[in-house]
């Protein structure tokens, strides 16, 4: 038995089913999930994120966590929180980090929002030297309620569940994931129109993501009643696009989204804007949205590269590491991978929120 039967017999047992429904299972069935099963981060594994490239990626956002602990008063608890936290490489670079402000880490307690339990054991040997017992979690909801939070979300956003819609004939449709002729897993449209009240040409393609929207909300809330800060960084938009941005990944290559469930990473883009809309609607205060390149230039990357290059074996490897970082070319991260901060009411910006990015100016 695979997913893919599983998958397959479910269908036909209850007919299509949703994007997100086909997404949550590809990515967290308890026994096929592709997180479930594997530590796929890495040259042997399917794709490399930021923590993996360079230390000062963690390093930049351990300082500026510890800022935020500042801003809210060094407050003698608080929880510092990861979403998604891969192998803890960006934990265990932002304890480090934190090391530079007394005080902050003795406050802290590490909490983990982490599903897979294999890379639950990778983030704990990635931690075991760094004074913190973390505490996991299988979703923000148990997350403490009796302190503030700092919570930090590298590429987790874009693994959460999405529900797309296609214009046909002049009304929307929701895309369903089904079963062809031939007995594959094949994408169609449903029959039943959705009651979208937006224009578009037939063909155009709506994504939005449910589940994100109320995983900000819940955060946003926690936040507002006990004080904190979120910072979200992602591949995405800054602002609402049509578009289908549906994608697998395997082996650092793209793959058909509907081949081998449960052997390739799917995600989708960031609709940081729908982010941003949540969390204000949950009282919270969502501030300027920044491209990655921004974000890390404001918070000192050319600056801390320049200090690591007079002990290292090989400089030009921390020159090619910032690059890909922060690089504004179409194969470097830093225009493609969007930053959201948000806080509590009354707090000040986080470090580099506190001014538009001219790099996403628009004419």
């Amino acid at each position: 038995m695979t997913l893919q039967d599983e998958l397959i017999a479910e269908i036909r047992a209850n007919g299509p089913m949703g994007v997100d429904r086909f997404m949550a299972l590809a990515l967290g069935h308890p026994r096929y999930g592709y997180y479930m099963t594997r530590d796929p981060l890495g040259l042997a594994g399917d794709f490399v994120t930021a923590p993996e490239i360079s230390q000062i990626f963690g390093e930049l956002l351990g300082l500026l966590a510890a800022t935020s602990w500042q801003a809210l008063g060094e407050p003698s608890e608080v929880a510092l929180v990861e979403l998604g936290p891969g192998r803890g490489t960006l934990m265990a670079d932002a304890l480090r980090a934190g090391k530079a402000l007394p005080g902050f880490l003795a406050a802290l307690d590490v909490h983990l929002v982490e599903m897979s339990p294999v890379l639950q054991r990778a983030q704990a040997a990635s931690l075991k030297d760094s004074g913190k017992s973390p505490t996991w979690h299988p979703s923000v909801a148990s997350l403490p309620d009796d302190r503030p939070l700092i919570i930090l979300a590298n590429e987790f956003f874009d693994a959460v569940p999405i529900r797309q819609f296609q214009r046909y004939q002049g009304q929307w449709h929701e895309r369903l994931v089904g079963v062809s002729a031939e007995g594959r897993l094949a994408m169609g449209l449903s029959p039943v129109p959705s009651a979208f009240d937006v224009q578009a040409e037939d063909g155009a393609v709506f994504e939005t993501s449910p589940v994100s929207h109320e995983i900000m909300r819940q955060l946003s809330e926690k936040i507002v009643a006990q004080g904190g800060v979120l910072v979200a960084i992602d591949y995405g938009h800054p602002r609402f696009a049509f578009g289908d941005t549906l994608q697998a990944v395997r082996k650092h290559k793209f793959a058909p989204v509907l081949e081998n469930p449960g052997e390739a990473d799917i995600t989708a883009h960031v609709d940081f804007s729908a982010l941003a809309i949540a969390a204000k609607r949950a009282g919270a205060r969502p501030y300027p949205i920044l491209t990655q390149a921004t974000l890390l230039d404001r918070l000192g990357v050319h600056h801390r590269a320049e200090i690591l290059k007079k002990k290292a074996k090989d400089p030009k490897e921390i020159d090619v590491a910032v690059e890909r970082l922060a690089g504004t070319a179409p194969e470097a991260m830093g225009l493609l991978f969007k930053a959201l901060a948000v806080t509590n009411i009354g707090l000040a910006a986080p470090i580099g929120f506190d001014q538009d990015d001219p790099r996403l100016k628009t004419s």
